[in-house]
């Protein structure tokens, strides 16, 4: 039997991050080799895609899948029905409006030349507000959850670290940085500078672990 993953869109749970629903199609699908996100506008004159450039790298494909939207890219405003396609190269400055409820827009990027890795900020963005709020035990509580389903993201393991660091929990903090750190490199870096973790820094297993 061919193994194979066949869903519709509104079969995928929607999020929230606070600024406009969308849905994580890599995550839902287990996709590991690019970025897949759907955005849905509730009304017309919403925002679908946030303004933002890829001075990263990303290359982003947006493919129109529902509704109508107007697309502003470096101030140049295209019209967008459904099933229109638009590429956007990672310098220029891209967002997108509905012009109908219910506009949806598939967003598919990766950078060209390296291996995508998946970090599951997808997971994490519903929870961004409220960590930046100070609520951090319970956004620890919230993401212990999230963690146990979907325990494949190092930045999932690394937030929560930070966030344990925040709320004394210490052996756990390390416990998390260390799951982190095992799946991807990229965090150490950002464990040698990052503030929420000053709490554990002088800590001999943290000292080991970022080799400070």
């Amino acid at each position: 039997m061919s193994d194979y993953v066949a869903t519709r869109l509104d079969e995928i749970e929607e999020l929230d991050d606070g600024r406009i629903p969308y849905r994580a199609v890599r995550h839902h699908l287990g996709i590991t080799a690019f970025g897949a996100t759907a955005w849905t506008a509730g009304a017309a004159g919403d925002r679908v895609i946030n303004e933002h450039d890829e001075v990263d790298g990303d290359e982003e494909l947006y493919l129109v899948t529902q509704g109508h939207a107007t697309f502003e890219l470096d101030g140049e405003r295209v019209d967008a029905p459904a099933g229109t396609c638009v590429f956007v190269p990672p310098p220029v400055k891209r967002t997108a409006f509905a012009e109908e409820a219910g506009t949806t827009i598939l967003a598919v990027g990766g950078t060209p030349g390296q291996a995508y890795r998946p970090r599951g900020w997808e997971l994490w963005a519903p929870l961004a507000a409220a960590y930046e709020a100070g609520e951090y035990d319970e956004v620890g509580d919230r993401l212990r959850e999230v963690v146990d389903a979907g325990p494949q993201y190092p930045l999932l393991y690394f937030n929560l670290a930070c966030l344990e660091s925040l709320t004394g929990r210490t052996d756990e903090a390390i416990g998390h940085l260390r799951q982190s750190l095992e799946l991807s490199d990229e965090f150490l870096e950002y464990a040698k500078t990052d503030s929420d973790l000053d709490a554990i820094r002088d800590e001999p297993a943290f000292k080991e672990l970022v080799g400070t």
